[in-house]
């Protein structure tokens, strides 16, 4: 079986593609079928998010394009940005994952923040749509310029700090 284990950056070649939805882009190890229809194992970092458009290559050296399979969403719109920040604010409040576009957002199907969503004054729309969420902080979702020989940090290093005790001579 093939297995799928190292993110590359460009590839001469696109092989194939691996379709999934975002729950299965979030798992370090699983087994998974290609587009074409080949049983593939997929072995990455833990922690480690696919993301559309991401390239795999296999242990044969082939290289597949992951793709985001549309699923069950909700896109949210305001009459305002401040009516959409406050829904933002509140999905954050309760940890939901979000993908954020341009005056909308778009959250996995659950009623009962629809609910939420619709008592905030927006209107929530069901969609089958691709998935992507916004890292968070410490995510590496974003990637400045320029930076290619940095390594992408998960969190920031704490600066060492001296602690000033009364005993310490000034």
């Amino acid at each position: 079986m093939l297995t799928l284990h190292t993110k590359v950056e460009r590839a001469d070649t696109i092989d194939g593609e691996l379709i999934l939805p975002y729950e299965l882009r979030e798992k370090s190890r699983q087994r998974a079928q290609l587009a074409s229809g080949e049983e593939i194992a997929v072995v990455t970092v833990r922690g480690t998010v696919l993301r559309d458009g991401d390239l795999l290559k296999g242990d044969d050296g082939r290289v597949f394009k992951v793709r985001a399979a549309a699923e069950a969403t909700y896109r949210v719109a305001c009459h305002s940005s401040h009516s959409l920040l406050r829904c933002a604010f509140h999905l954050g409040n309760r940890h939901t994952q979000a993908q954020v576009g341009d005056n909308w957002l778009r959250i996995r199907k659950d009623p009962v923040l629809k609910d939420m969503l619709v008592g905030l004054g927006a209107t929530v729309t069901e969609e089958q749509a691709p998935f992507e969420p916004e890292s968070g902080a410490y995510g590496g979702g974003h990637h400045h310029h320029g930076d290619d020989h940095q390594p992408k940090l998960l969190a920031p290093i704490p600066l060492r700090q001296k602690i000033h005790r009364p005993s310490d001579k000034s």
